[in-house]
């Protein structure tokens, strides 16, 4: 099979010297290539953009978020008191801002803590509690992730809209030879008979 292709020919869509090659031809190669140069570098650099700013975002929570210590203002019961077996249950606590003002607030601890156990909290600047914020090692995970699929989703935007240019060009390909059969298919049969 490879003997009917004839040599291989390094830019043919993009070469003016071949007479079969038609303006179709060529329009189809820039398309290809716009398609394909979006497709790599809009989808590479919008998923580095992603990248970073889901690390600045990250780091930004790692600045602002506080670690303070809860003590317990009740006795939890067991678990086997509780009925339903957890482990870990909501209770009520109470901290110190930063700025000295009293907080109290419901915290996650272990099933039979008594009271004013010492409990481990994040707070924001307000005093307010939130969750532990991501570690170092867990952005670069979190972020490299959502530039990913960031990046991936982009790239797909360019991918996608350059096979539907080339399948119209092709279609519209196709109903040019079928009109330049109709008006040349006669012509054979009167020279064959």
């Amino acid at each position: 099979m490879a003997a009917f292709r004839g040599p291989k020919r390094w830019l043919w869509r993009w070469r003016g010297g071949n007479p079969l090659r038609r303006r179709s031809d060529a329009l189809e190669g820039w398309v290809l290539l716009a398609a394909w140069a979006f497709t790599v570098f809009g989808g590479a650099v919008t998923g580095l953009a992603a990248t970073q700013a889901v690390e600045d975002g990250l780091a930004r929570q790692r600045a602002a978020r506080h670690s303070a210590t809860a003590r317990l203002t009740e006795d939890v019961p067991p678990a086997s008191a509780t009925g339903s077996g957890a482990r870990v249950v909501w209770a009520k606590a109470r901290w110190t801002t930063a700025d000295g003002a009293p907080r109290s607030g419901q915290v996650r601890v272990e099933a039979g803590s008594a009271a004013g156990t010492p409990v481990a909290v994040w707070t924001d600047p307000g005093g307010r509690l939130v969750g532990r914020p991501a570690t170092v090692a867990q952005a670069r995970v979190r972020a490299s992730l959502v530039g990913a699929l960031v990046g991936v989703s982009a790239a797909g935007i360019p991918f996608v809209s350059g096979r539907l240019v080339r399948a119209r060009l092709e279609r519209r390909r196709m109903e040019q030879w079928d009109a330049e059969w109709q008006r040349v298919g006669p012509l054979w049969g009167r020279m064959t008979s």
